[in-house]
């Protein structure tokens, strides 16, 4: 039966943890110019209905480094941009390639794909969860701390796909995590109780609260992201207003109390959720998220990859 990566909800923690030590294993090669052919020969199809630097960028990278064939397909540069089902495309990509990333809109679309694809799926993004950038922000998290028990993330900003997949991740490491959000923007309570059964049985803490400064209290990491993501341009000052103090700035930093790396998705709008002076600090890591971000879906297409051969 074929492995897809939809969400971290699907995963056990060693599972999970075994993707992370892959990673980190193949940065290291990267590192030491060593480029194994993991996936030699294997088609890997991009679609993108949505936009994206880092998730095209470092997913095309990551599949020729591997030696596989990496095909971008933009919403209009196929027929689901123009009406053909979400079925029929998974089950006609399906005959043609050995692997699909889909970046999306509605969460249900994904699923759908995964069900009638013939081959794995990986969640490039949809509108619900965003699990190869909490991977990616997982592993920068280990790098710096050596560990997961014991650690603590605040994320600070709009109930989204970030903060959902952050909470189920964090969960599933056993990484404490507080979010702070506007009584109006939320995350989906189904998602909240999800993590806070999971963090039962890993002994972490899932907390969420209105108060930034609340949830900052002895937070080794703070994270935010932009306040409209894509899909909410339309509401972009709007939600300026109801975000305004959430911004992720120094006095929030020092709240902490103690030593307290910056993260954030990016892209960032400097001003806005964060301020220049936090984002460009020394504490920053964001581009370090960034560059995992390449490392973990390697590691996450080889071991699909490896899981779908055996059970093939």
């Amino acid at each position: 039966m074929k492995r897809d990566f939809l969400t971290l909800i699907d995963f056990s923690p060693s599972e999970l943890k075994d993707i992370i030590s892959l990673a980190l294993k193949l940065k290291e090669e990267r590192k030491n110019g060593i480029f194994r052919k993991y996936i030699e020969n294997k088609k890997v199809a991009l679609i993108f209905e949505k936009s994206s630097t880092r998730t095209r960028v470092s997913f095309e990278v990551g599949v020729v480094e591997m030696g596989g064939y990496p095909l971008f397909l933009s919403k209009n540069d196929i027929q689901l941009g123009r009406g053909e089902s979400v079925k029929d495309t998974a089950r006609t990509l399906s005959r043609y390639v050995d692997m699909v990333m889909i970046r999306t809109f509605e969460h249900t679309r994904i699923e759908e794909f995964a069900k009638n694809a013939f081959v794995p799926v990986i969640n490039g993004l949809t509108n619900e969860f965003h699990p190869c950038q909490v991977m990616a922000d997982i592993m920068t998290i280990y790098e710096k701390m050596g560990k997961y028990d014991g650690v603590k993330l605040a994320y600070i900003g709009d109930g989204n796909n970030m903060a959902h997949s952050l909470m189920i991740g964090c969960a599933k490491f056993g990484i404490d995590i507080s979010i702070a959000t506007p009584e109006q923007y939320q995350c989906l309570t189904e998602i909240v109780a999800k993590a806070k059964d999971i963090a039962n049985e890993t002994g972490s803490i899932v907390e969420t609260t209105f108060d930034p400064y609340e949830a900052v209290k002895n937070a080794d990491f703070i994270y935010t992201d932009v306040w409209a993501s894509m899909g909410f341009e339309d509401e972009t000052e709007e939600r300026k207003k109801a975000f305004i103090k959430y911004q992720v700035n120094s006095d929030l930093i020092a709240a902490t109390g103690k030593k307290t790396y910056f993260m954030h998705c990016l892209p960032a709008h400097l001003g806005e959720e964060v301020t220049e002076d936090v984002f460009e600090s020394k504490f920053s890591i964001v581009f370090d998220e960034a560059e995992n971000r390449l490392h973990v879906q390697k590691a996450v297409m080889k071991w699909l990859f490896e899981q779908f051969d055996k059970n093939v």
